[in-house]
């Protein structure tokens, strides 16, 4: 009986080593988000190979912009909305994320709002900040709920690829989020179908896309520059556990302010050729995308040539009846006049460095991992200025535009049971911790 006993366990072993070997893996049940500032991304953990999928829309992109847009018929979200931002901007609605969760007097939201087109105003009973907008006067526009948009076409994106309902998400939010801010976060995912198993700090998932929490380190520096904030964090690092020790940034500080002073110039030199400024909404949108392209471009090539269609008014004509003087305008950009245009931009990264490590009375040559996040820690001159101020190589193993969703669709599997099973990453949660401001 034992002998058959026996026989039957190692079958049943056989059988279900063997079914995990042969049948397809289950579909992941929960997804990851990176709700960031500018955009925002989904990824899932895959069961069985332990990889994990940034998904990506049809046209093969693997994060959206975080921009809304309101018609007088529907509500777009992402590239569709980044579209309409130059054309109908009243209606248009970005950088929702800094809004959330937050209390503002009325002056502290008249100071905020004023660095956009689109019109904020704050309900006075609350503190709260709300987005009108002409094409719906009658909606109640919250940060929350444009984060809800997000949220839904992320959902879909998901459902789309996996082939099956989604409704469970790990979400990541700034380690200087209060509680506030993260349950308006939540909120925004439970209007867009999602319940939230876990909010993962986004410099801690950074750590984990980096596989930092399976590593021998201590004291980690996550450097995160993306398209409108830079944050800093200072992580220890003791067993699995995570704790943001000091943290610091620029909320006005991205990619954005890098395309600004690029867009500025090329206005010079369309004016210096043409004796006008461009005034028409198209070719304004025209020359941002332009200026993107070939700051991304720069990141690879010592140059490259912009070829750009404009319609120019004449000076004294009325801009609204005119169509205005069809012209190319082409210039060539060199990394060498973009990293001029921007020398003092770049140097404020080392600002809040500095603060991180003082607040967290760390030497720098005591920092075991750099770690950079952000689409714009790819500027050659910014890896130049941190690897000269730490005497060190920063780690760029991780694509920096994925690092937090990677990290926070490990985490999700991590939630959702998936095997092969990965070690959690632990955060404690520091009460006292505030982001030093440098704007």
């Amino acid at each position: 009986t034992a002998g058959k006993l026996g026989s039957s366990v190692l079958a049943l072993l056989l059988a279900g080593y063997l079914a995990q070997q042969y049948l397809p893996p289950p579909k992941p049940k929960v997804i990851g988000v990176d709700l960031g500032t500018t955009y925002c991304s989904v990824g899932v953990f895959l069961p069985g190979s332990g990889r994990v999928l940034v998904i990506a829309d049809k046209a093969g992109r693997k994060s959206l912009p975080s921009v809304v847009s309101f018609t007088g018929r529907e509500v777009l979200a992402g590239y569709a909305a980044q579209e309409l931002a130059d054309v109908n901007p009243l209606n248009t609605i970005y950088d929702a994320k800094r809004f959330i969760g937050k209390l503002y007097t009325p002056e502290e939201l008249r100071n905020e709002s004023n660095r956009y087109q689109f019109k904020v105003r704050v309900l006075y009973n609350e503190g709260r900040a709300e987005f009108s907008v002409p094409a719906n006067e009658t909606w109640r526009i919250t940060p929350e709920f444009v984060g809800s948009r997000l949220l839904l076409e992320l959902k879909r994106m998901a459902e789309e690829q996996l082939g099956i309902p989604v409704s469970k998400a790990v979400i990541s939010v700034p380690a200087d989020f209060d509680e506030r801010q993260r349950n308006y976060t939540v909120r925004a995912a439970k209007m867009a179908g999602l319940d939230v198993l876990r909010v993962i700090n986004e410099p801690t998932a950074a750590a984990m896309a980096y596989g930092l929490h399976k590593a021998e380190v201590f004291n980690v520096l996550v450097v995160d520059l993306g398209g409108g904030t830079l944050d800093v964090s200072l992580l220890i690092k003791q067993g699995g556990m995570f704790l943001t020790r000091a943290m610091a940034g620029n909320n006005q500080l991205g990619g954005q302010d890098f395309n600004q002073r690029l867009l500025q110039f090329l206005f010079e030199r369309v004016h210096e050729r043409h004796g006008v400024l461009p005034s028409h909404q198209q070719d304004i949108h025209r020359l941002r995308q332009a200026v993107e392209e070939a700051k991304l471009n720069l990141t690879m090539a010592s140059s490259v040539s912009l070829r750009v269609p404009l319609s120019l008014s004449r000076p004294g004509g009325d801009r609204e009846k005119e169509e205005g003087t069809r012209v190319w305008f082409r210039e060539t950009v060199t990394r060498e006049r973009f990293e001029e245009l921007n020398q003092d931009l770049f140097q404020k990264i080392l600002l809040p460095i500095e603060e991180v490590l003082r607040a967290g009375r760390l030497d720098r040559h005591r920092v075991d991992e750099i770690v950079l996040v952000g689409g714009s820690t790819r500027i050659p001159r910014i890896r130049q200025v941190i690897r000269e101020f730490f005497g060190k190589e920063p780690n760029t193993a991780v694509d920096p535009d994925l690092a937090v969703v990677i990290g926070t669709a490990i985490q999700a599997g991590i939630m959702g049971g998936s095997w092969p099973l990965q070690v959690s990453a632990l955060e404690i949660p520091n009460r006292h911790l505030r982001k030093t401001n440098f704007s």
